[in-house]
């Protein structure tokens, strides 16, 4: 009897492991991306190896309920545990992982004097959750959470001092946090995207007549995954498109975006599928909701060329309950830009120094 349990138990184990594969990007550009990099890291200028001196970056994993999530932590260059750093939370975009654009800005901001993480989404990336890429937006400010709760314990930090950015969908979800975590000290976003909005009306309000036909979708799908345990996704893993079929897309974000996540900075554990019932939770979030409870200071850094802007602008709007408060607009940028232009990284991580140095 017990070695049929622990059968079962290895058996229900082994599926588990798989499964979590089956929504991973498996594209030759993925393979090639994370391939050049020990750490799997996809950014241009990644740490390649650990050296005395300079800026190091640490895998970790801690669990969130019974989630393994696992995460990069850097520290500055001759980091000393037994002395204190100021630290920042960084929380990556819809579909992205902690190899491409946040660990982009986790790494500038170590150099800086910052212990920072990036992590990956519970149900998303290289962390565990069952179903694969669920995206309810309670996961993902807890995750944000959990992320400042490992930073508390870990050796060197100054959780007296810590703030916290979120970028693109991470940048909604960092706003909704901080609404009642006050334990960020100063509260930043890069490109910031409402997903409830987004997948309520759709893009620049493109799908408002069509929110209880989707509505009634998700419902169906959430109760198909309960009397058959069958998962249904919207949308997939990127993948690289040609010229032609780029030149199809009206959007500078989805047409940046498919180059940037399907092919210059693709990496295998990032992609654009959620399951369907997520719409359930995420049609009826929205980021400005109380947005006034948030009193910390606040910058909120946009290309003003993006098509996304209008998301920043209206949370900036409403954030009534803070006068520390600043809508920062990168000179000729969109929203995809922000992620990987040298001059416009530049610039977001020089006004980000100002920011966190006056109000860390």
């Amino acid at each position: 009897m017990r070695k049929k349990e622990q059968s079962t138990k290895e058996k229900s184990i082994q599926e588990k492991e798989n499964t979590m594969n089956t929504i991973a990007n498996p594209s030759e550009e993925a393979r090639r991306n994370a391939s050049k990099n020990q750490f799997g890291l996809v950014y241009k200028g990644a740490i390649t190896e650990n050296k005395n001196g300079e800026v190091n970056m640490h895998p970790v994993s801690y669990k969130i309920r019974e989630n393994k999530i696992v995460a990069n932590i850097y520290t500055p260059a001759n980091f000393d545990s037994n002395k204190k750093y100021p630290a920042i939370v960084v929380a990556h975009p819809n579909g992205g992982v902690k190899e491409q654009v946040a660990g982009l800005y986790a790494q500038r901001l170590a150099e800086l004097g910052y212990i920072t993480i990036a992590f990956d989404a519970a149900y998303q990336g290289g962390s565990e959750g069952l179903p694969r890429n669920i995206d309810i937006p309670a996961n993902r400010v807890e995750d944000i959470r959990a992320a400042a709760d490992f930073l508390s314990t870990f050796n060197g930090a100054d959780v007296d001092k810590l703030g916290v950015l979120g970028i693109c969908g991470g940048g909604g979800y960092t706003i909704k946090a901080a609404q009642s975590d006050k334990r960020f000290k100063a509260v930043a976003t890069l490109s910031m995207f409402d997903s409830g909005l987004v997948r309520r009306n759709g893009f620049l309000d493109s799908q408002i007549d069509t929110i209880q036909e989707r509505l009634k979708e998700a419902s169906d799908s959430r109760q198909k995954e309960v009397l058959t345990g069958e998962v249904n996704y919207t949308s997939s893993a990127p993948s690289k498109l040609s010229e032609e079929e780029l030149s199809k897309i009206s959007t500078d974000l989805y047409r940046e975006g498919m180059i940037y996540y399907g092919d210059t900075h693709a990496h295998p554990n990032s992609t654009f599928a959620y399951t369907t019932s997520s719409l359930l939770d995420l049609m009826s979030f929205d980021a400005t909701n109380n947005v006034e409870l948030i009193n910390q200071p606040l910058l909120m850094i946009v290309g003003d060329n993006a098509d996304t802007k209008y998301m920043s602008e209206r949370v900036f709007e409403r954030a009534s309950g803070t006068q520390n408060k600043e809508l920062y607009e990168l000179k000729n940028a969109t929203h995809i830009q922000t992620y990987f232009r040298e001059d416009l990284v530049d610039e977001a991580v020089k006004k980000l120094e100002e920011f966190y140095k006056n109000n860390l």
